[in-house]
């Protein structure tokens, strides 16, 4: 009976609803009109032209049975005026009973009350004694994979929609929802924002401006994480309190710029984990192509630890006995030092040839600077002509026109190129271009960028060798910041992660435990205590007080939570 009441009190508190409540008064009032002058004018026909007198209970009586097509036949006219009469009623009544009532009725009040309905079950407010709880002010391609990294971590979290309907939605789908207007210190003040451990602002940069002094009236501790689009933004953004800021797009062109074969350097850095580093180096052009794991002897020659291997898109476990080729990366993790005597084993292959880069947007140019720091030549290829004064000068060559092109692609140097770099925002354009630049170029390194990870795997297929998509660097980079550690990106639909080692598989071996068998996950070290054990061999017995670091993708970290409780 409560919720009853609340429901009408707030179904009677929209504006547009006492509106539409109005407009179906009138049209009632509007319907009666017609009702009680038909039933006038049945008793003046029935009165003058059949000689009959009739009760005014009878005249509503005829009068609704006509209009609404049941005519029981007790009452009729004789006379052709009587029955021209009854059709006008019969007609009308279609019109005004059957087709205009039912229309009225759910347009102006049962429309509205199921979306009331659907408004109330939308939450205002986040349970009472929440904490440690993140607020994320956006439903983006970035919030879904967050999502889930803070459900596995068992992190409370909070999605601020403002439409009430869409927050029903999303509350209807299990996606932990409050209703309120992001730029209005209540919504925050209900969503209990001193006791978060981040507000991730998501939006656009003025928006994120906004939300940032909004939520610092509220809470002056709380960290605040924002994305900003535009360069000129970061200061602002500083200024009006947000702790980090993010330009997720010139680091997405920066990681990118870090997975090309060229430079002053081969070892390519990917983020540290306690004291040691992360990093990728291609095999090609080194004298590890060929050998086996085993035969490469890296521990030896240089303390690093191969931990997984890239072959053609896919991340692999360490195996001994697997043959590097050179299309293979490994992942290696160690000390700055070992990573120092490593690049004297590996040094970089220069080539003559530019690399090529494919769009001129945020993503292109920050892989084209990128890559001009290191000292690498960049032909740079835009469709859009209105980009091409703020591009010169930032590549060695530019060439504006149509990527698919044939011509261009060859004036632009793709023969003599080691790399190409697709970053258009069109992940159909990258696949298209993927396929093509393979086709003409076999032996070509491909990277690119993805929009959307749904769109990862079709790169692959499509010939590129590494792909990082927006979200995904999004991601783990916002995971990161909550965690309080930097990032490690380690491209497609792979992740680092630790996990406190399950109580069922304390005191069994690695080998026992079959975490690689049952889920593909790759066990890359054990952590006990101030001892790290990167690459542990499989009869590393698991202790309860230890941590597992991992590397896969989401579905297989949910499988092994599945497995292992």
């Amino acid at each position: 009976m409560k919720f009853l009441a609340s429901q009408i009190s707030y179904f009677l508190s929209q504006r547009q609803v006492r509106q539409n409540l109005q407009g179906l008064f009138q049209y009632l009032v509007a319907l009666l009109a017609v009702i009680g002058f038909y039933a006038f004018l049945f008793h003046v026909i029935m009165l003058y032209a059949e000689g009959q007198e009739h009760s005014w209970i009878t005249g509503i009586y005829w009068t609704l049975t006509v209009m609404s097509t049941l005519g029981f036949g007790d009452i009729t006219f004789e006379s052709d005026l009587g029955r021209a009469f009854s059709i006008v009623v019969l007609i009308s009544g279609v019109i005004l009973l059957l087709i205009m009532l039912p229309f009225t009725f759910i347009r102006f009040f049962y429309a509205p009350w199921l979306e009331a309905q659907i408004r109330l079950r939308a939450p205002r407010r986040a349970p009472p004694r929440i904490n440690g709880h993140v607020i994320i002010c956006n439903y983006d391609s970035i919030t879904p994979g967050l999502i889930q990294r803070l459900k596995i971590q068992n992190i409370p979290y909070f999605v601020i929609e403002p439409e009430p309907t869409k927050a029903a939605h999303l509350h209807d789908d299990e996606v932990s929802t409050v209703t309120g207007d992001i730029d209005d210190r209540a919504t925050y003040d209900r969503l209990e924002v001193g006791k978060a451990s981040m507000v991730f602002a998501n939006l656009d940069d003025v928006t994120n401006t906004n939300i940032t002094v909004t939520v610092r009236e509220a809470s002056r501790d709380v960290s605040i994480a924002c994305l900003v689009e535009g360069s000129d933004s970061v200061d602002v953004l500083e200024l009006s309190g947000a702790s980090h800021v993010v330009a997720l797009k010139q680091r997405l062109g920066e990681q990118l710029a870090n997975r090309v074969n060229a430079g002053r350097s081969c070892i390519h850095g990917i983020g540290t984990f306690k004291d040691q580093m992360v990093a990728e180096f291609p095999i090609q052009g080194t004298q590890f192509k060929g050998s086996s794991v085993r035969e490469a002897q890296l521990r030896e020659l240089t303390g690093v630890t191969i931990v997984a291997i890239w072959e053609k898109g896919k991340l692999l476990p360490v195996d001994p006995d697997r043959r590097l080729s050179e299309t293979s990366v490994p992942v290696v993790i160690g000390t700055r030092g070992q990573m120092n005597r490593l690049e004297t084993l590996a040094p970089s292959q220069r080539r003559s040839g530019p690399i090529l880069v494919i769009g001129g947007g945020k993503v292109g140019r920050a892989v084209t600077r990128s890559l001009k720091r290191r000292g690498v030549r960049v032909h740079l290829i835009e469709r859009k002509p209105g980009l091409k004064t703020k591009l010169e000068g930032i590549a060695a060559k530019l060439f504006i026109g149509d990527a698919s092109d044939r011509d261009l692609l060859m004036q632009a140097g793709l023969l003599d190129a080691p790399s190409v770099v697709l970053t258009t925002n069109d992940d159909a354009m990258n696949i298209f271009l993927a396929i093509y630049c393979r086709r003409l170029h076999p032996q070509i390194q491909i990277i690119s960028r993805s929009t959307y990870e749904r769109n990862i795997v079709a790169l692959q297929r499509a010939g590129a060798d590494f792909v990082l998509s927006y979200s995904s660097l999004g991601v783990e980079t916002v995971y990161a910041l909550i965690q309080g550690r930097p990032p490690i990106i380690l491209g497609a639909e792979a992740e680092f992660f630790e996990v406190p080692v399950p109580e069922s598989l304390v005191d069994m071996t690695l080998s026992e435990s079959e975490i690689g068998a049952k889920t593909g996950l790759i066990v890359v070290a054990v952590e006990e205590g101030e001892n790290l054990t990167t690459n542990p061999p499989p009869n590393k017995t698991l202790t309860r007080d230890a941590k597992l670091a991992m590397v896969g993708n989401a579905s297989q970290r949910r499988l092994f939570q599945r497995t292992f409780r």
